[in-house]
């Protein structure tokens, strides 16, 4: 019965008007953000010579595009996506584009510095402008646990399908190749989602008022930010720790296997939780998939047969999605619509910057005390989840 009802859940989403559409456009739009990483990397460190220096840049582009994002959801709310989308789909895909002078001509450093902090800044925000179209498609429906799923879901096919075109381009050909690539799916993306049935559903209010700290006067939204961040230092922990693990422990083809298994199974998780129906309030039932995401995790510390550890890699990715949808559900159910694009903007920037920070300690933490201290940190910060979402539960 259960499955029964998930596939009835499922075909009355499908069926709605714009949605798959909708779908098919997230799918493409957002291939550029799981792509971005491996190609920046690949392509910056063959025409410097230097793997730090492309990491490094790799960081400055992810740190531009968290600092701008509330700014750009705060411009969307006041006077609507069209004029932004226009700006940063032109800005966007031409500072990519200067990143290819390098390869022909000899240019100091600071240009690619300065290329990559302007593609960071003017990134285009469309997993959050999805988010918020779902939010205002049905927002007095039920069926938004099942769209914020459905998109849960698609992110991670993003971060599937991105990486693996990039790998197949560098099999067959040089870095540049494949980062011509990436520029082709970032110049088209924007025009994509402007053709779209998406942007009809976007909402912006000029004159309503508004406090200059937006949604940061709202106590839970706070709460649930910081919830999220401590749940993506977690996926940070794990992102960094299970190539750590494949190379101390295994071989270093382990480290492919295992993202690529956590991914499968945070998209399963996604497409399970979306079918099904809670009787519980998303504030209960969040707890639940906490305490059992702190006991997958702390078995990561003492696990060492790859065999083990693949297990707990899927069981780890099915109790992601559904915490993040959660949360995803609750900033939209906490957030005043003169706020949707700017919140959403905030919940991004707290999963960007949670990610880089669990990768940047559970570095520093390995080095020093080895790998398991790397998903030690991840446990950690699933427990302060743990305490906060208790903590939200009562208030």
């Amino acid at each position: 019965m259960p499955l029964l009802n998930a596939r009835n859940r499922y075909q009355q989403f499908l069926r709605e008007p714009d949605v798959r559409p909708i779908l098919i456009m997230a799918l493409i739009t957002r291939l550029p953000v799981g792509m971005s990483s491996l190609a920046f990397l690949m392509y910056l460190s063959h025409i410097t010579g230097s793997m730090a220096f492309a990491g490094a840049h790799a960081g400055i582009y992810l740190v531009a595009m968290s600092a701008a994002s509330p700014f750009m959801g705060r411009w969307i709310d006041r006077f609507g996506a069209r004029r932004l989308l226009w700006i940063t789909g032109i800005v966007y895909p031409l500072a990519l584009w200067l990143l290819l002078l390098p390869a022909v001509t000899p240019l100091p450093n600071g240009f690619i510095t300065v290329c990559m902090a302007v593609a960071g800044i003017f990134c285009p925000p469309l997993i959050v402008l999805t988010r918020a179209v779902w939010r205002y498609r049905f927002e007095a429906s039920d069926l938004l646990q099942t769209a914020y799923s459905f998109d849960t879901v698609l992110t991670e096919l993003n971060f599937i399908i991105g990486p693996m075109l990039i790998a197949f381009i560098l099999a067959f050909a040089s870095p540049l190749w494949a980062f011509l690539l990436l520029l082709a799916f970032a110049t088209l993306a924007v025009p994509v989602f402007l053709r779209s049935p998406a942007i009809r559903h976007l909402k912006h209010d000029p004159d309503v008022e508004r406090h200059w700290l937006g949604p940061l006067t709202e106590p839970r939204l706070l709460l649930v930010f910081v919830i999220t961040f401590a749940i993506a230092m977690a996926l940070g922990a794990l992102q960094l720790g299970y190539p750590a693990f494949a190379t101390r422990y295994g071989e270093p083809f382990w480290a492919g296997i295992l993202i690529a298994s956590s991914a499968i199974g945070s998209a399963t998780g996604g497409l399970i939780y979306g079918g099904v129906h809670f009787k519980s309030k998303v504030e209960q039932h969040m707890v639940w998939l906490f305490v059992a995401l702190l006991l997958s995790m702390a078995l990561h510390t003492i696990t060492r047969i790859p065999g083990w550890f693949l297990l707990l890699a899927v069981v780890s990715g099915m109790l992601i999605a559904p915490s993040l949808t959660a949360l995803t559900l609750l900033t939209s159910r906490y957030t005043p619509e003169r706020y949707t694009s700017e919140t959403f903007m905030w919940s991004s920037t707290c999963v960007v910057s949670g990610l880089g920070a669990g990768m940047a300690l559970g570095g520093a933490l390995g080095d020093g005390y080895g790998v398991p201290s790397i998903f030690a940190l991840g446990a950690l910060s699933v427990a302060v989840s743990l305490v906060l979402a208790l903590w939200l539960k009562r208030v």
